[in-house]
């Protein structure tokens, strides 16, 4: 039987950066193209969302950050378009996957704290799951510890304790966590290998997240990195597990 799509709601500012990690969350997922419905909030208002017509919505990256003093008016209207949805989606606890700026809004909707305070240069880091994070089957064959690429100018402070924590890192102590039984967000990149990492820093390389000079080697580090694929099972075990029948 065919299933209901997924919905990849993207937030990025340019045309390459947005069609890769559409092509990146398509490849580690393991759905069909026409599985995985694409709509890039910034460049048009999101539009009422049925999400019964969907399995699961998908949030990606962004260079917006929920802490940003000054916001352009796009900005603004995609932040008041993706509340609104969160609205509906933590209400009812449809099944959500943040994954990086996912994190931010979330925990804004939430309540909790997003600063500056433990933002992570562009790397490979060591994520540590807790004791609910190995029983959880979005995190099913990840292990105790993996690694992951991050890059982020902002950061959990604090959530509220309402949330279950499920990975943390060192100098980044929120990973990821779960609201309800069917919302999931992470601060690192599920979507990101080596040469997925190596395509996005190309494409940002002036935007601020490291010294422009810094990328050929950055490349390198990402192609020796401890990161060896199984941060990608975050996004095929949510598909898995939420994929529901038409």
């Amino acid at each position: 039987m065919p299933v209901l799509p997924f919905l990849l709601l993207a937030t990025r500012d340019h045309d390459e950066a947005a069609l890769a990690e559409y092509a990146s969350v398509l490849r580690h997922t393991g759905l069909a193209p026409e599985q995985l419905h694409h709509h890039r909030v910034e460049s048009e208002p999101l539009p009422p969302i049925d999400l019964t017509d969907y399995s699961g919505v998908i949030l990606g990256g962004s260079s917006f950050n929920i802490s940003d003093e000054a916001k352009s008016p796009v900005q603004a209207r995609v932040e008041a378009d993706l509340a609104r949805l969160l609205n509906t989606i933590v209400d009812t606890d449809f099944p959500f996957l943040g994954l990086c700026y996912g994190v931010g809004a979330v925990t804004n909707h939430l309540g909790g704290i997003v600063d500056r305070e433990f933002g992570e240069p562009m790397g490979a880091i060591e994520i540590t799951l807790t004791r609910q994070g190995l029983a959880d089957p979005v995190l099913a064959g990840v292990g105790e510890h993996f690694h992951a690429f991050v890059g982020h100018k902002e950061a959990c402070t604090s959530v509220p304790s309402t949330v279950t924590m499920l990975a943390v890192g060192v100098a980044c102590p929120v990973q990821m966590y779960r609201v309800g039984a069917n919302v999931y967000v992470t601060q690192f990149h599920p979507e990101l290998d080596a040469e997925d990492l190596a395509a996005r820093m190309r494409i940002y390389q002036h935007h601020g997240y490291f010294a422009p000079e810094e990328l050929d080697a950055l490349i390198e580090m990402a192609k020796n990195s401890a990161v060896d694929g199984r941060q990608h099972l975050v996004l095929r075990n949510f598909v898995q597990r939420y994929a529901r029948e038409q």
